[in-house]
């Protein structure tokens, strides 16, 4: 992965800094973090950030560590009935 160095303002800094922290991430990788929720957002004006950051993190997830969606209705179709 290639670096580049950029200003950015000591207030954003200092907010990364404390997100970071909070997060348990660098602070290189907060504002990544930031930078890649905002893009999406823009991509995606019709969805919530919320929905958009937390389905960022659903993809960082190992997929090993995931489980099978399985609709309500064949769950209960699943069941057996007394």
């Amino acid at each position: 992965m290639s670096t580049l160095s950029v200003r950015i303002d000591e207030t954003l800094v200092q907010a990364a800094r404390a997100s970071a922290k909070a997060e348990f991430r660098t602070v290189q990788g907060q504002i990544e973090y930031w930078a890649k929720v905002g893009r999406a957002a823009l991509d995606n004006p019709d969805l919530p950030v919320s929905f958009i950051a937390e389905s960022l993190m659903s993809l960082a997830e190992p997929r090993t560590d995931s489980t099978p969606f399985v609709p309500r209705s064949q769950q209960l179709a699943d069941t057996p009935q007394p």
